[in-house]
């Protein structure tokens, strides 16, 4: 009766969930809210087996937008903020919502396009005059439009044209709501300009008749940014976990892995936590 009575209670146990067996400990692990860009381009991919190895610590990318990142990190959703909008970044730890922000590495913008180039912007170094020839021959442009960190700096570069996009909604100005990726895609299949960022674009292969038409304007440089989300507006967020990574990300180790990492052997990301454009 014993022996059937434990058979016949082994699979009750299993429903309520309890074991017979030793307990195993799952591996520490923290959330970092970060970009598509970061994840797309295969960075985190070379980053975070290293520092795993390291530390023991798991980390769980939630890879949106940077808008989006951020209202993940304000709700307490994420133990680390890593994201790609200065403004925003200082605005998040002014309110009291992360502990303090780190710069980690840059990259640049670049605005790609048809090769047939119907603006006529190709070879351009001048953004925001590119940007206002393409408003004015009114040739398709897709807009991420989705408050992300590439959205974000569209927008700006939009503004210092003069150039009212709102208005132009849904004519040549198509806002797909979407990530880098996506909205790639998009373009390519319109034959239309978009801005996106460089390491995304290095790993992008639906290029189809896209190719860089705008680069090198100082206005596109792209800097990154690591906060870990403030304790105590979320106590239960992983601080000293998240501290690890962080210390980790800005270290020599973790620069130096920034650096090291190619896109089909072109450098996708210049670390630069220890100041200036290394």
């Amino acid at each position: 009766m014993h022996r059937r009575s434990i058979l016949f209670g082994a699979p009750l146990a299993a429903a309520l969930g309890l074991t017979f067996g030793p307990v195993v400990a799952q591996d520490p692990f923290i959330t970092v809210a970060s970009t598509t860009s970061t994840e797309s381009s295969g960075l985190f991919d070379e980053l975070l087996p290293k520092f795993r190895k390291e530390t023991g610590i798991e980390v769980r990318v939630v890879a949106v937008g940077t808008g989006q990142a951020i209202k993940l990190a304000e709700n307490g959703d994420a133990d680390v903020l890593f994201v790609h909008h200065q403004p925003s970044e200082e605005q998040f730890v002014a309110a009291g919502f992360g502990v303090e922000r780190h710069e980690v590495m840059y990259n640049d913008f670049v605005i790609v396009g048809p090769a047939s180039d119907p603006a006529g912007v190709k070879g351009s170094k001048d953004v925001v005059d590119a940007l206002a020839k393409i408003a004015a021959a009114e040739v398709p442009f897709a807009s991420r439009g989705d408050d992300s960190g590439t959205h974000k700096a569209e927008l700006a570069l939009w503004g210092e044209a003069g150039i009212d996009v709102a208005g132009a909604s849904g004519s040549w100005y198509r806002e797909t709501g979407s990530g880098m990726g996506p909205t790639l895609n998009t373009a390519a299949g319109m034959d239309a300009y978009a801005l996106t960022d460089r390491g995304t674009w290095l790993s992008f292969d639906n290029r189809q008749n896209l190719e860089i038409v705008v680069e090198g304007d100082p206005r596109l440089f792209n800097q990154y940014g690591i906060i870990l989300v403030n304790p105590e507006k979320h106590p239960h967020v992983k601080a000293d976990l998240g501290q690890k990574f962080i210390d980790w990300v800005i270290s020599d180790e973790g620069q130096e892995a920034i650096g090291a990492f190619r896109i089909n052997g072109q450098q996708a990301f210049f670390p630069n936590a220890r100041g200036g454009q290394s």
